[in-house]
């Protein structure tokens, strides 16, 4: 018997015109729908009029129902997977239908379309020859610190999601572990009250003091490479010999070295005593 194929679907987050023909086409020959939220798509398969059988994937069913639409892909049913909006996969339990299908040999297919990261990202302004996602992080502060503290030296631009509960708190934490960097926020992404904030972290939490509504998503700029000194791995009394050798009077000597090594010059001068 002939196995089905698992169709990816992205659907709009936000503006219904967003939607691929292609995906359009697809919804409407698949023989079954796997949905995040029942109650929005199928606001979004009666606006384009697509009358197919809809049923629920979602985190909390995820493991029992992944079994039944298995169970339907290998007996040659063509599923169409879709999340509550954007890319299925992404922060959401598409995820593991997804390498479920690729585990027992079932074609998956991918269509392109809208994904807030991505959209969020070249709308921020900031860098997009590298970047690192990173979803949406724990709601514990002790847990959300520790990640955070692992991003303190990443250098490419960062995306998290957030929703407007945890908001305020993801900022001051941005700002408490990573420094008052330059960040974009964007909410209602393609909607009719669209909105993109850009400046620093501290500006960030003062702007959106007051809580406003939709799923966030905040870009955050890459950390600088932090320059190591040269002379770290030689050291105080050597640092200051070199300098000595070279013909320098061992008071100038002192100043050098607590200059290069950023230390106080009483620190450096203690060193230079028995040379």
């Amino acid at each position: 018997m002939t196995r089905g194929t698992l169709f990816v679907c992205p659907t709009p987050i936000g503006n219904l015109e967003d939607i691929t023909l292609r995906t359009l086409r697809t919804l409407k020959e698949v023989d079954l729908i796997a949905a995040e939220d029942t109650r929005r798509t199928i606001k979004l398969l009666n606006h384009y009029k697509i009358k197919k059988p809809l049923t629920s994937y979602h985190e909390h069913n995820k493991w029992e129902k992944g079994e039944i639409l298995l169970k339907n892909l290998k007996g040659g049913e063509d599923i169409g997977l879709v999340s509550d909006a954007g890319m299925p996969g992404i922060s959401d339990p598409g995820e593991e239908l997804i390498k479920s299908s690729i585990e027992e040999n079932i074609e998956v297919e991918v269509l392109p379309g809208p994904t807030a990261s991505i959209t969020a990202l070249i709308l921020s302004g900031l860098s997009t020859d590298k970047f690192v996602f990173e979803g949406f992080l724990p709601s514990n502060k002790k847990d959300r610190i520790k990640e955070l503290e692992r991003l303190r030296n990443e250098q490419r631009t960062i995306i998290i999601y957030e929703s407007p509960y945890r908001l305020l708190n993801m900022l001051r934490d941005i700002k408490e572990v990573l420094g008052n960097r330059q960040i974009s926020i964007s909410r209602e992404l393609t909607k009719v009250y669209e909105e993109t904030f850009r400046g620093t972290v501290e500006e960030g939490i003062e702007n959106f003091k007051e809580q406003k509504k939709g799923e966030f998503v905040i870009i955050v700029e890459g950390g600088e490479i932090e320059e190591k000194n040269p002379f770290e791995k030689i050291s105080i009394k050597d640092h200051i010999r070199m300098y000595i050798e070279e013909g320098c009077s061992k008071k100038d000597a002192v100043k050098k070295v607590a200059l290069e090594r950023k230390l106080p010059k009483n620190q450096v001068y203690k060193e230079s005593i028995e040379l």
